[in-house]
């Protein structure tokens, strides 16, 4: 893209007439022209690779914003928040002076293109966005959607995919501690390959993306610029794929997780010396992002000298570098007095790190090149003045078709026999069965402060060894019931996400988000997009649990398929002392089980209605906060009280589904009653939210039973952990060692 002579600013002034491909770079003609108007001049080659990535959708979320603001006016008061929206990630106190900084991301479309890279460099982005916070590091989350679990493409993505994020996170020391797995054909071509990260740091520790301080160096340090991922995430993840025309496929970053895991010792120990003004690491955009908003975030202006930038290419030209999205970099603002340490310590850690400029007492953002200065821009209207469409939005035609398909008018079992042969289908299908394959592939258990992990309910890190303290987190989201009906499905999301962390003993305190839809030119995806943002806004207000950041994923689809909507939620909840979680195993034979929460015949979107009918349609089920909440904090006063031994949230699947997911990892059965008023089909397959099943040992039956009473939470009994089977009385029993095949011979086969 480079020119000859040098594109200069002045050279930019002097040749209005020069034609530029701003085209090419995923600009529209009012964007460019509005680029134009800024300036006063057309911009230099620099200035329009800086323009493109950064108003690309995947850095501005030109077509998300009018929305997400929606996060910021109904946020809860939370004594917890201490960075919200707007910085690298959130972070929320946790008691004892710790604070905890966490993120839900998306790199899709990249791993479609190149599954272990793409998946790999997912990883390695959110890590940096957590330490960027200061913070160290301390778990990894994977959550993954994928086409149909037979599809011949699955074969190549999944095993891919999984290999990334487990090569990257292991060699990073990282445990894998939760996330999801699932199957469906609307994800075929278009996989969500989402990665959240967890990181602890002391409150005084807190750091932000901020150049302040005229005269205060911008150091690069961390691996050396090349040119894979040219415009990589930004440019790919706002483009649709379309089977019938090429789409823009640039590079996929290259990672380099131990060059990753240097990068980190350094970063912290630069912290604990207090040498860092402020920091960002380079992700999407890359140096254009880290300058743009290094500068704009901070109370002056920044020079730097692009010939400084240590490069494994050196043919890249100026545009090239600063929309290069190479792998483990990372900007920091140092005193002049403290420079020399700084080197120092990246030298120790084997971190190349070179000073490329300064922070100037101006307003504007300058790069200069050969001497020569390419970019003369006031930084803010790179960074956060880009477009912002009001997208047009209609609710589809074809929704009021679909939510009267009702799931409860389909073929229901007739007898106990047909009852078992569709409680063996479910637990056998890819969605509901066991996820071992995958989840061997990470470690769980490095660094030692694990403490729950796949497939519990949530993942639990212990962040202090004397007392215990711990924080628990889960990702869910359902992209079914958000089809049906997407305010619905993003509140069922947030619903399960809190609910997981609750049923482990912890209190939920803070969320994250990835939201992942189609293509925001279609009005149905942005009316899909709007209702998802409305009722996740307006669930998370009633919970009290703020959003303090997250991802919008557009333009996951293929052609005119859209991928079904798919807000996926993360909660991070806190535990006082870890001693008490509760697991999901079934512990000791003759405890008694409970079912917690309203039962009702709600299939709309459910597992049995997919597995058994491969059906779509109704309207999932209903959303109780309240009962949420009440539910949340009998299972969170049972688990620190230890009166119960066990417990499961009722999700996808049903109670069967957690039964017998229960049973398998504890090796104890459960023998089950139908309670007056339900029958054996609705107790096993309903997907009712706002439901758990628990283990209570008889000595604490009284005390709980006493305790849901008096809070006014439907409790009842249906049987007791007993033996080597799941049996229903009357209708059918089934053997550990049956369903254990079912559960766990799938997705080996599927991907064999």
């Amino acid at each position: 893209m480079s020119r000859t002579p040098l594109d200069t600013v002045e050279h930019a002034a002097e040749t209005p007439d020069v034609e530029l491909p701003w085209a090419e770079l995923g600009l529209k003609k009012d964007e460019y022209e509005r680029v134009v108007e800024i300036l006063g001049r057309r911009p230099t080659g620099a200035e329009l690779a800086m323009y493109s990535v950064m108003w690309s959708e995947h850095c501005s979320y030109k077509s998300s914003k009018v929305h997400l603001r929606q996060f910021g006016e109904k946020a809860p008061q939370s004594d917890a928040l201490l960075v919200g929206i707007g910085e690298n990630a959130g972070v929320v106190d946790v008691g004892q002076g710790y604070a905890v900084t966490f993120k839900v991301e998306s790199h899709n479309h990249p791993s479609y293109v190149e599954p272990y890279q793409g998946a790999a460099t997912g990883v390695g982005g959110i890590v940096r966005d957590i330490i960027a916070m200061g913070a160290r590091p301390v778990a990894v989350v994977d959550p993954l959607r994928f086409g149909a679990a037979d599809h011949p493409d699955t074969k190549r993505v999944l095993p891919g995919v999984v290999a990334g994020i487990g090569g990257y996170g292991n060699c990073l020391g990282l445990p894998n501690i939760g996330g999801e797995v699932v199957f469906d054909a609307c994800y075929q071509g278009n996989p969500l390959v989402n990665a959240g990260a967890i990181g602890v740091m002391r409150h005084e520790d807190i750091h932000l993306a901020k150049a302040s301080g005229a005269g205060n160096k911008v150091i690069l340090y961390g691996a050396r610029t090349g040119g894979d991922g040219i415009g990589g995430a930004s440019i790919l993840a706002s483009e649709t794929f379309d089977d019938a025309k090429p789409s823009k496929r640039p590079a996929v970053q290259v990672g380099d997780p131990f060059q990753e895991k240097l990068l980190i010792e350094c970063t912290l120990e630069a912290f604990k010396e207090k040498l860092v003004v402020g920091i960002q690491d380079l992700g999407a955009a890359g140096l254009s992002c880290a300058t743009s908003e290094l500068a704009s975030n901070g109370s002056g202006g920044m020079r730097v000298t692009l010939d400084d930038v240590p490069l494994r290419d050196s043919t890249l030209s100026p545009e090239e570098i600063l929309m290069s999205e190479s792998q483990e970099r990372m900007c920091a603002v140092v005193e002049p007095g403290k420079i020399d340490r700084f080197l120092e310590i990246c030298d120790k850690w084997d971190v190349i790190a070179t000073v490329i400029g300064e922070v100037t007492d101006g307003d504007r953002l300058e790069i200069f090149w050969h001497g020569g200065k390419i970019v003369d821009v006031d930084p803010r209207t790179v960074a956060h003045d880009g477009p912002v469409y009001e997208r047009p939005y209609a609710r589809p035609d074809w929704q009021d078709a679909l939510q009267a398909d009702d799931a409860n008018k389909l073929p229901r079992p007739a007898t106990g026999e047909e009852l078992k042969d569709q409680v063996l289908k479910l637990v056998s299908s890819p969605n509901q069965a066991s996820k071992k394959w995958i989840t061997s592939q990470y470690d769980h258990f490095v660094q030692g402060n694990t403490v729950l992990a796949q497939p519990e309910d949530s993942g639990m890190i212990r962040i202090d060894e004397e007392t215990g303290l711990g924080v628990a987190i889960a990702t869910d989201g359902n992209g079914r019931y958000a089809k049906l009906d997407p305010y619905a499905g993003a509140q069922l999301a947030l619903s399960e996400a809190y609910r997981n962390v609750a049923t482990t003993g912890a209190k939920p305190l803070a969320v994250s988000d990835c939201l992942n839809f189609g293509s925001p030119e279609d009005p149905a995806v942005m009316w899909q997009f709007a209702e998802a943002i409305r009722g996740l806004a307006d669930a998370c207000q009633q919970l009290g649990t703020p959003v303090t950041g997250g991802n919008v994923s557009l333009y996951n689809q293929t052609g005119e398929a859209a991928i079904h909507p798919t807000p996926v939620v993360a909660v991070l909840g806190v535990i006082d002392d870890v001693a008490r979680r509760t697991p999901v195993a079934f512990q000791e034979e003759g405890q008694l089980l409970y079912l917690l929460g309203d039962t009702r015949e709600e299939f709309g979107g459910s597992a049995w209605s997919q597995v058994v009918h491969d059906h779509l349609g109704g309207l999932p089920p209903k959303v109780d906060l309240e009962r949420e909440r009440l539910l949340a904090d009998i299972l969170i006063s049972a688990s620190r009280d230890g009166m119960i031994d066990s417990a499961h949230d009722l999700s996808d699947g049903g109670l069967v589904q957690a039964v017998v997911e229960s049973a398998l990892l504890g090796d104890k059965g459960a023998r089950l009653i139908v309670p007056d008023g339900l029958d054996a089909f609705t107790l096993l397959f309903s997907e009712s939210a706002g439901r758990a099943v628990v283990a209570v040992p008889r000595s604490e039956e009284l005390r709980f039973t006493d305790m849901c009473g008096a809070r006014g939470l439907p409790v009842t009994r249906i049987g007791v952990v007993d033996g080597d089977t799941v049996e229903l009385q009357g209708e059918f029993e089934l053997s550990l060692e049956e369903l254990r095949r079912a559960h766990e011979d799938t997705i080996p086969a599927l991907l064999a």
